[in-house]
């Protein structure tokens, strides 16, 4: 209702009267997803912890600034996307991610009936492949590599929006306040990457050269 002001959020609250414990445990909840999204933009481990740093520095400085018109959470993803954004185009002069929208360069989508009313996959492309023998185990642990190696591969509008969604597990409306994207353009970017992702799994498991592999062999 117009007017009506959201709940106080305790633990805003408790960061506000300077509360140590209370950093520490939103540091804890929050530092491994902000470093995996900061990374997922600039390619770097070590970037990306600085940049993480240069996040919860940030987030101090703003507290008392910080309206709570956006979630404590959505607000640090946000500070955390931009400083990424901005290091990429220091350290590399790449176009910055909200000048991306989706379009055909990243292919075609995969048929509707692969994916549920939720827009997850309806069955893995590994589904009933392994068994529970140390075999399986190794199997499963290959297939884990193809997935990280399959995510890194994407192009980074897709990559960010997956890690976002499917890695941390933020909502479509939480991606779309942290990257200023559309509804619709965040549904079409996660839909590209979650398709690109079992295309290279399923080529994987079929024992198919992914375009990532043969790239990688056909370089000198």
């Amino acid at each position: 209702m117009p007017g009506v002001q959201p709940d106080p959020d305790p633990l805003l609250e408790r960061l506000r009267s300077g509360d140590e414990s209370a950093f520490r445990e939103l540091v804890g909840k929050l530092h491994g997803p902000l470093r995996r999204l900061a990374a997922s933009v600039v390619g770097s481990p070590a970037a990306a912890e600085e940049i993480v740093q240069d996040t919860w520095a940030a987030a101090l400085e703003g507290l008392e600034q910080f309206e709570g018109r956006a979630s404590l959470k959505t607000w640090l993803f946000r500070i955390c996307v931009n400083r990424a954004r901005s290091r990429r185009e220091r350290d590399q002069r790449m176009t910055p991610f909200s000048a991306f929208e989706a379009s055909d360069e990243d292919g075609p989508s995969a048929d509707a009936a692969s994916f549920d009313e939720t827009g997850h996959w309806r069955s893995s492309p590994a589904d009933q492949r392994f068994d529970v023998s140390p075999e399986g185990e190794q199997l499963r642990g290959e297939l884990r590599d193809q997935l990280s190696q399959a995510v890194a591969a994407l192009p980074e509008r897709l990559r960010v929006v997956l890690t976002l969604r499917d890695v941390d597990g933020l909502s479509g409306e939480e991606v779309c306040n942290v990257l200023g994207l559309s509804e619709s353009n965040q549904r079409v970017l996660l839909h590209r990457a979650r398709t690109k992702v079992r295309a290279a799994l399923a080529s994987y498991l079929n024992g198919q050269e992914t375009p990532e592999q043969a790239k990688r062999r056909s370089t000198p």
